[in-house]
């Protein structure tokens, strides 16, 4: 047998024991899924609109889904559905994917049946913005054809084990899926006993640091790093502390902010009450979030 008799043969097994598993999200198809387990399908939380979703399944049956867990910042969503005698496919170690390694694209077909593709990983530990401009970290970036609608699609290893969960287009032939690893089946389960996650927000709307020196340079005040606050939500954690608007944010929880992202990581490691640091005018005051509190230090 020729390497490329071995290579359409290793297509072929993938594409006829993977295919099954594999569905189409959304009543004209916004995206892709993958049975992850007896009444199960994973997907990305881009594709959901709503508590309930049309499935698409490969052997032609449609059912009507309903969203158990919904994880807009992570992009995934687990599904509740009949997935009938479609099996989920075995998990790989996605964190031990390396750069070469072959891998296969499977997604939904507009008509039906599955789409599998042959591409390599191109590099891993990848960050992109997720749909609700949270920064993900750790994902794999490979050259799998990705058709329209096939996010939310499994990335697979030439065994046909589950490597991945495509998620992102990066530019022309390039994209990115969410490794199979150890964090990721913790928060596929957690969604699927109804745990979306609720994450820590301080209600403000920032400008970027960049912006804040610039603003502070034009009315005389000395340029600092940190994110500008530009308004304040009425009730919201930050409205409480007594941070408002024209307060420069420099440190939450101990941690310096500088971007947006930053923000968001110190807060998902903070546990109320914590103190965020700020800078008014001249005047550098420590307040107290959770607390209720606020104090004032030089």
């Amino acid at each position: 047998m020729t390497a490329i008799d071995e290579l359409q043969s290793a297509i072929t097994d993938v594409a006829e024991r993977v295919g099954p598993a594999i569905v189409g999200i959304g009543s004209r198809q916004r995206g892709s899924g993958v049975v992850i387990g007896e009444g199960r399908v994973l997907t990305n939380a881009h594709n959901i609109r709503g508590d309930e979703v049309t499935v698409h399944f490969a052997d032609g049956r449609t059912e009507r889904g309903q969203v158990t867990g919904f994880d807009v910042d992570g992009d995934l969503a687990v599904v509740t559905v009949d997935t009938g005698s479609a099996q989920a496919p075995a998990w790989a170690d996605g964190s031990a994917t390396a750069v070469g390694t072959i891998v296969f694209g499977a997604a939904a077909t507009p008509g039906g049946g599955t789409r599998v593709t042959l591409g390599t990983v191109s590099a891993i530990s990848r960050a992109f913005r997720g749909p609700g401009g949270r920064r993900i970290a750790g994902s794999v970036e490979h050259t799998a054809p990705l058709a329209p609608g096939s996010s939310g699609g499994a990335l697979l290893d030439a065994q046909g084990r589950f490597l991945g969960l495509n998620t992102n287009r990066i530019g022309e032939g390039f994209y990115l899926a969410l490794p199979a690893d150890a964090a990721l089946r913790e928060r596929i389960d957690a969604l699927g006993r109804g745990e979306s996650p609720s994450r820590l927000r301080l209600g403000v709307a920032v400008a970027p640091s960049h912006v804040a020196r610039r603003l502070r340079r034009s009315v005389g005040l000395p340029e600092v790093d940190g994110l500008l606050v530009r308004g304040v939500d009425d009730g919201s954690l930050a409205a409480k502390a007594g941070i408002v608007e024209g307060d420069l944010i420099v440190e939450v929880a101990g941690k310096p902010i500088t971007d947006g992202d930053e923000l968001v990581e110190a807060l998902a490691a903070a546990t109320p009450p914590f103190d965020v640091k700020i800078v008014r005018g001249t005047e550098e005051r420590t307040v107290s979030v959770g607390s209720g509190e606020a104090t004032g230090e030089a």
